[in-house]
């Protein structure tokens, strides 16, 4: 991992693992309702922003999305995006590439951890179905998608400040 400090302050790189801890705390606060924000790219360039329950968990950001929403379709023609959620003491955005996930391993235990926060997930023919979800969801089933990150930037909303770029080696 290459970390470049951000912080024009003299304030020290924020280490990675701050930030990882609690990327891994948000993914099991049930309640807490962070939300979290998919940034996409239209085929036009047009950016398109909207809030995801998405969970970070085996170091890669996991969430639904209706197969006929407009950030699956960004998806389809550009899978670059970016995840943004504020922590309890740092704001993090990851960037990355989003892949579709059919695998039922995955989706068994994707589905069981949103279940575990009160989502009644299930994994089902290749997608995510539950009685409901998001009003602006559409009808399930849903897709799951996994970001994988390539970079992140972590800005500090409490001491220790900072502001810090992680790169990430694949």
């Amino acid at each position: 991992m290459d970390e470049q400090n951000l912080d024009i302050y003299g304030h020290d790189p924020i280490p990675w693992s701050r930030a990882l801890q609690q990327l891994e705390a948000q993914s099991r606060e049930e309640g807490r309702g962070r939300t979290c924000w998919l940034a996409t790219a239209a085929p036009d360039g047009s950016p398109h922003l909207a809030a995801v329950g998405a969970l970070w968990e085996n170091n890669q950001f996991y969430f639904t999305s209706g197969p006929r929403t407009r950030k699956s379709r960004n998806l389809a023609a550009n899978p670059s995006c970016a995840v943004s959620v504020s922590l309890d003491d740092i704001d993090v955005v990851v960037e990355g590439s989003a892949r579709k996930v059919t695998d039922m391993p995955t989706l068994e235990r994707v589905a069981n951890l949103y279940a575990s926060l009160g989502w009644p997930a299930r994994a089902r023919g290749g997608a995510i179905t539950a009685e409901f979800s998001a009003p602006s969801a559409g009808r399930g089933p849903w897709d799951l998608y996994a970001v994988t990150p390539t970079a992140a930037v972590g800005v500090a909303t409490k001491e220790p400040h900072g502001a810090t770029r992680w790169r990430f080696d694949h």
